[in-house]
């Protein structure tokens, strides 16, 4: 072996060690955290991920930050190792007696086979290439022998407003390549898959203009979980992308929508489980302390704009005080003043009608 040879050799070993070791480094940064039945949460990808992983293959809600894809792959692998695949005899009859019926041949494990983009922010969507390209579409029929690339990676799911986004960004972005936009959206109030997945019904819920224009709920019917995307944090005040369409009024539209669909297993507590975009995982109790912290705000800000304050006033009079130990922050991506202004900017006076409030003649 000549020495150039030899070197190629131990550049090409090195390499492949310093790739393991990113790998390892960002498993080490993921969390991985069982929800309830087939569903399970990864957290430390940048924005929450929600994967179904059973029978059927898996289905993700989100996909996290790019540089984190390989670490994602390797935990849904992971999970996927862990399901008991095995073919059950019926349990009548003579295959009960028979050594055929337990051979314990197991199927190999199903691909990503759906991808949900609950919007288009880049901790949320910033995998989907990768992620897509690993899994496969379900296909069949003629189908599958019409289009040449129809089994070509997971489908993607979302708002047609993310598509939009994502392939004509602002000036200065650039846009998605085609293999990370969304394959498949929808343009009403919402659209549920057409089938069963892993054993449950899964519906996309449409918010329009709460933290974006294109946000999605996903409600898993069966496990009665929800993936709330930014609509619901735990970690910070809401954020409300003014430029993407989002609005104050909308992130309450969405939180007391998920409160409409949430069932309490007693007293607000338990029941449906809420997984937001960004924290823990939560249930309708926590959704409404939000909720409420929220519209308070909302009403002490649009209060202080009927008496006519700017927004350095509005600032300097700190209505966000009493959650601020909580929920705010003055130093990182998103900070109380943040916050302050994009209520500011997306809400406008209540105008009386003339001669005073309507009173109702109850």
């Amino acid at each position: 072996m000549t020495v150039r040879t030899t070197t190629v050799a131990m550049l090409g070993v090195a390499v492949a060690v310093a790739t393991a070791s990113g790998v390892l480094a960002q498993q080490a940064r993921l969390q991985v955290l069982p929800v309830r039945g087939n569903i399970y949460v990864l957290q430390g990808a940048g924005a929450n991920i929600v994967v179904s992983v059973g029978r059927d293959g898996v289905l993700m809600v989100d996909t996290g930050l790019p540089q984190m894809s390989d670490a994602v792959l390797a935990a849904i692998s992971e999970l996927q190792s862990q399901l008991d695949l095995r073919e059950r005899p019926l349990g009548f009859a003579a295959e009960t007696r028979s050594s055929v019926a337990d051979r314990q041949i197991e199927a190999p494990a199903k691909p990503i086979r759906y991808i949900i983009n609950t919007h288009v922010h880049a901790d949320h969507a910033g995998g989907n290439m990768k992620l897509r390209l690993a899994g496969q579409t379900f296909a069949g029929g003629n189908v599958a022998q019409a289009v040449s690339d129809a089994e070509r990676g997971a489908a993607i799911l979302a708002h047609e407003r993310v598509l939009e986004r994502m392939s004509q960004p602002p000036a200065g972005e650039q846009a998605a390549p085609f293999d990370a936009l969304p394959t498949d959206t929808y343009f009403s109030d919402g659209m549920k898959l057409s089938h069963f997945f892993n054993g449950e019904g899964i519906q996309l819920l449409h918010e329009p203009a709460a933290h974006t224009d294109g946000d999605t709920l996903v409600h898993f019917r069966g496990s009665d979980v929800i993936a709330a995307g930014d609509v619901y944090l735990t970690t910070s005040y809401p954020i409300i992308d003014v430029q993407r369409g989002g609005t104050i009024n909308g992130v309450i539209d969405g939180l007391n929508r998920i409160l409409d669909l949430s069932v309490a297993e007693f007293r607000t507590e338990g029941g449906t489980l809420v997984i937001p975009g960004h924290g823990r995982i939560s249930d309708s109790a926590d959704v409404a302390y939000y909720r409420d912290m929220v519209t308070i705000i909302r009403d002490r800000i649009q209060s202080m704009m009927k008496k006519g304050m700017t927004l350095q006033q509005v600032k300097a009079a700190k209505p966000t005080a009493d959650y601020d130990p909580r929920y705010g922050s003055t130093t990182g991506p998103w900070t109380t003043d943040m916050f302050i202004e994009a209520v500011y900017t997306t809400l406008e006076p209540r105008r009386e009608p003339a001669g005073g409030p309507v009173r109702s003649s109850r």
